[in-house]
């Protein structure tokens, strides 16, 4: 049994994969074939000739000689041959004169009458399948392989027709409610604990609306997901139709889009078509923004493909016929940049926002993930959790896998929590880049710019705590300090901004204190600190001197592939923000090095520890900092 199974798996996979040949590919397997029949119908027809004629071919008399000698037993004529049976069993072969018979010929050749009374003669019409076989055989040979050559083409030519024709059918993909395999409910979602309950309004009416129908209730026909990437958009919109037991037709919105007009609204059509024939059904469109994209913008015109595909989805939602029993769910990272006429009533009307899980979810997100995967007796799930504030489901769900593989990697059967905790590392900041060696010159500068980072952050009230310093290169970073905050937070305040604008140029500050001189490793954090202050100007209302204004939005517009801003302020204006950025930079700088400067002997202290052991984690760091005065952060709910 499980060799048939094998088997029929094995087949399986050379089906799938000969579908996806080349052309070129599939035209010289073809042609190959066609060579290779047409070589077998040759030695077949050639093996049939050559028994066809059995007898050795002589003159006629040459077998009237052997007639009158006694050595023939019987003559066969067939048509205009004769062939002759000698008493050993051999047979020759010799023509028979057209005009006249075979007795009279043979008397005319010697043979007695005696003689040829003793012979038997026989006549045999020619007929049947071999005689028209040998006749019509070299004629029918060529037309059937050409024939057989035409019609390998034609499959092909018709193939790349039905293809063509195609383009305007849905490329979305089925889940059916007996598909057991791929069906998916909430208790495979973790968090989302609102999200979860907005929808399962959704599922109450496909399982049940006639509760819905006679209060004279309509459930929205449109429910918008928004959300940051990977926060689990797209695996809630299948745990819905999971849970309702009904058809999933699951489509992106670049899926609708080609070069040809009029393709996208085809396909839209479509989609609905097949969702109506099997309602109650889920239609899913994800990264609906690629389709979805305020209209009037410029680009493209009125008759863009984009906006033709758009017009159809807005009139299959919300159109002139009802659309029963089919919920279109769609989801997008960019609410802002979509058409208002997807957002009114009848259509996405209801918006269902998915924030990045807290503590308590990503340690349920966690479990999940862990679920199949052999764990050690040390892990702590909580640690964890706690370890990776601002990942996403799918940041935790990598996070769990890269763990898996560094225990595979070394050749451990269980995962453990150090390998837990250097996913973490690898998945904000990439892998470790051991071969990337420092000179001894090099190393000491990046000692001093992570220890800078460090030592600023564990003074300033408002930053948050260090838990690892490392000058070990990982990813396009020389060396990183993490820091990571005791408690997960909805907002931040200007005075947390400013401790964290001081941090980032802690590195740079010590690298002038220690050389009086500057390298390139900080320009990431030159970046970081300025976007952050201009962004307390300019959107959060920081600035005392600009007042509360929002000068620019967080999102600007695009053109050519690159962000143009929104700026709706005079010349006046942007030099008073730039005034203000430079402030808040050039303050933040005194902040730092008034703290280096405090704290010159602990800034030492982690340098040279940094120097002789590259990596210095959470309670090696606490214990420095501690003997040399400097107070632990707190939890605020321990103040």
């Amino acid at each position: 049994m499980t060799n048939q199974t094998n088997n029929h798996q094995q087949h399986k996979q050379n089906k799938k994969s000969s579908r996806f040949l080349p052309p070129r590919m599939k035209f010289l397997n073809m042609f190959a074939l066609v060579i290779l029949i047409f070589l077998v119908i040759t030695s077949i027809y050639s093996e049939f000739a050559s028994q066809s004629i059995p007898a050795k071919a002589t003159s006629l008399s040459a077998i009237a000689t052997d007639i009158e000698n006694g050595n023939v037993v019987s003559l066969s004529i067939q048509g205009d041959q004769i062939i002759a049976t000698y008493a050993d069993k051999s047979a020759k072969s010799a023509q028979k004169e057209v005009d006249s018979s075979l007795t009279e010929t043979l008397v005319r050749l010697g043979v007695s009458a005696p003689r040829l009374a003793s012979t038997t003669i026989t006549v045999s019409e020619p007929s049947g399948f071999g005689y028209w076989m040998g006749i019509l055989a070299p004629f029918l040979a060529p037309l059937v392989f050409l024939g057989f050559f035409i019609w390998l083409l034609s499959r092909q030519v018709k193939g790349a027709g039905v293809q063509a024709l195609s383009f305007g059918q849905s490329k979305a993909r089925i889940t059916m409610p007996d598909d057991k395999k791929s069906k998916v409910t909430f208790k495979d979602v973790a968090g989302a604990k609102e999200a979860k309950q907005e929808l399962s309004e959704i599922v109450d009416f496909l399982k049940n609306p006639k509760k819905f129908i006679e209060i004279g209730a309509e459930i929205p026909k449109g429910v918008l997901l928004m959300g940051a990437p990977g926060t689990g958009k797209t695996l809630l919109a299948r745990a819905v139709a999971g849970e309702a037991s009904v058809a999933f037709f699951s489509i992106s919105g670049s899926e609708f889009v080609e070069m040809f007009v009029g393709v996208g609204a085809s396909r839209v059509r479509d989609l609905f078509k097949m969702a109506k024939e099997v309602a109650p059904a889920i239609v899913f469109v994800d990264e609906i923004d690629a389709v979805g994209r305020a209209r009037g913008s410029g680009m493209g015109g009125g008759n863009d493909e984009r906006e033709q595909t758009l017009n159809q989805i807005l009139v299959e939602m919300d159109g002139f016929e009802p659309n029963e029993k089919v919920i279109v769910m769609a989801a997008t990272n960019r609410p802002d940049v979509l058409d208002p006429a997807l957002l009114r009533p009848g259509r996405f009307d209801r918006r269902v926002v998915i924030d990045l899980p807290d503590r308590g979810d990503r340690e349920e997100i966690l479990k999940i993930h862990c679920a199949k995967k052999q764990l050690a007796e040390d892990v702590n799930i909580q640690v964890v959790a706690e370890r990776t504030p601002g990942f996403s489901g799918a940041d935790l769900a990598s996070l769990m896998n890269e763990a898996a593989i560094l225990a595979a990697r070394e050749d451990r059967k269980t995962i453990g929590q150090f390998d837990l905790i250097r996913s973490i590392e690898k998945v904000m900041l990439g892998p470790e880049r051991r071969s990337h060696i420092l000179s001894a010159k090099e190393k000491e500068i990046t000692a001093y710019h992570e220890a800078g980072h460090a030592l600023v952050a564990s003074v300033l009230p408002h930053a948050d705590p260090v838990h690892k310093i490392s000058i070990i290169s990982r990813g396009r970073a020389a060396g990183y300090t993490l820091k990571l905050p005791l408690e997960d937070r909805k907002l931040q305040s200007r005075r947390e901004f400013l401790d964290d604008i001081a941090v980032s140029l802690g590195g740079y500050v010590a690298e002038r204190m220690m050389y009086d001189d500057f390298t390139t490793g900080a320009s990431n954090d030159l970046q970081v600190a300025t976007a952050l202050a201009r962004s307390m100007v300019t959107q959060y209302g920081m600035s005392e001197k600009i007042g509360p204004i929002a000068l620019e939005s967080s999102v600007g517009k695009t053109l050519f592939g690159q962000g143009v801003g929104d700026r709706e302020y005079s010349e006046k204006v942007a030099a008073e923000i730039d005034s203000e950025v430079s402030r808040i930079m050039t303050e933040a700088r005194s902040v730092a090095e008034k703290v280096l400067a405090q704290n010159e002997k602990a800034f030492e202290l982690i340098t040279r520890r940094l120097v002789e052991k590259e990596t210095i984690e959470r309670e090696e760091y606490e214990s420095i900092i501690v003997a040399q005065g400097i107070p632990l952060k707190k939890k605020e709910s321990e103040l």
